[in-house]
């Protein structure tokens, strides 16, 4: 495996929030298991950034010249994968991912997405959808750091201070997975 784990357990991974006006890209997982936001794990001797970007051309096929780098998370953020998704035997073992989170603007609204840039694609759809909205999609056990990460970046994903009020089930939803998101960071 090439992939970063460090010694805790967490597997090293990139987060993208991909904006297009106001709107954030949504895929659907391949065959229809939920949906989230592109991600994608960190390989040795790669940078961040550069594991964004591959991440980004493989997973939905949009290109570093497409998008503008607005920011990104300060710390790593984790999650603990449940039991049942844990691949015991696999070395070194994973229990979970800590990502850090790039927040990216889509500079053309006529951007053709292509899925198919590997064997395995991730996504088969895709949606743009509010700020929020995610954080309700996404598998339950990846909420918490999606409400952290559009939190720390909401600033910057609307620098004139207007940013969309938080829904309705906004506490509901976030509140159940808190603490695990408050894991310690590196």
């Amino acid at each position: 495996m090439t992939d970063l784990i460090d010694t805790d357990g967490f597997r090293a991974n990139v987060g993208i929030i991909l904006m297009l006006h106001e709107q954030v890209f949504l895929g659907r997982r391949t065959g229809g298991r939920g949906w989230q936001f592109p991600q994608g794990g960190v390989r040795r001797g790669e940078s961040l950034e550069q594991a964004l970007y591959r991440e980004l051309e493989e997973e939905i096929g949009i290109a570093k010249a497409d998008v503008t780098l607005l920011g990104q998370t300060d710390r790593w953020l984790r999650y603990r994968l449940p039991a049942r998704y844990v691949r015991r035997n696999q070395q070194p073992l994973c229990i979970g991912q800590k990502q850090r989170w790039f927040l990216l603007s889509l500079q053309r609204a006529d951007a053709a997405f292509d899925f198919t840039r590997t064997a395995e694609p991730e996504f088969d759809q895709f949606r743009w959808t509010s700020y929020w909205e995610p954080v309700k999609e996404v598998i339950y056990f990846k909420r918490a750091v999606y409400a952290r990460a559009l939190n720390e970046l909401v600033d910057l994903a609307f620098p004139r201070g207007q940013p969309p009020p938080r829904p309705q089930w906004w506490e509901r939803m976030t509140a159940r997975r808190r603490r695990e998101a408050a894991a310690p960071a590196d």
